[in-house]
């Protein structure tokens, strides 16, 4: 039985979404993985309003989770200084139960370091701003962290293809080596 990789991110958004959900997912079987991506559930949404739509999606995402051994994230920035809060539910699902999380980042800056502070600690609306010296919220990186996963930082250009690609094979070849 090969490992399944669920392969989590927004990369789903992306216009080439499939093209790098294929990608990666090729890049898993190199090393006799199955990976699994979102948009593999092929979910048929016909008929079903937006919102049913997005339960459909849900439900989907769920049973591709459950049959994964662990998660590999795309945590880049999305929409903002953190990474995709639906990305963010994932990990957390994962790591509820109890499968190793791993993630990558093409942002190698710290997340207090990519809020908009209007003072050293204090972001626009007068929050706190974490600065742990980490690449996103702390539970974020403690679930990796706890699971034995790796969190890899690494620069890139969040809109090119080949930046993915080479972070994630990266992490592929330390799941690998373990």
């Amino acid at each position: 039985m090969s490992l399944k990789i669920y392969l989590a991110g927004p990369d789903v958004f992306r216009r080439d979404a499939r093209e790098l959900g294929q990608a990666k997912a090729a890049i898993c079987a190199e090393y006799g993985y199955e990976g699994l991506f979102p948009l593999d559930a092929k979910v048929d949404l016909s008929g079903l309003s937006p919102f049913q739509s997005g339960m459909a999606i849900y439900s989907a995402d769920i049973e591709l989770m459950n049959r994964c051994d662990l998660i590999l994230a795309n945590m880049t920035p999305f929409r903002g200084p953190g990474l995709d809060g639906g990305t963010a539910f994932e990990i957390g699902y994962m790591r509820a139960q109890g499968k190793p999380v791993w993630g990558y980042t093409l942002d190698i800056r710290d997340y207090g370091d990519r809020v908009d502070q209007i003072m050293p600690g204090w972001d626009s609306e007068d929050q706190q701003v974490e600065a742990f010296a980490m690449a996103d919220n702390l539970m974020l990186v403690g679930a990796i962290e706890a699971s034995g996963g790796e969190l890899l930082r690494q620069s890139g250009d969040p809109r090119a293809m080949a930046d993915h690609l080479r972070a994630f094979r990266a992490l592929i070849e330390r799941i690998a080596s373990r």
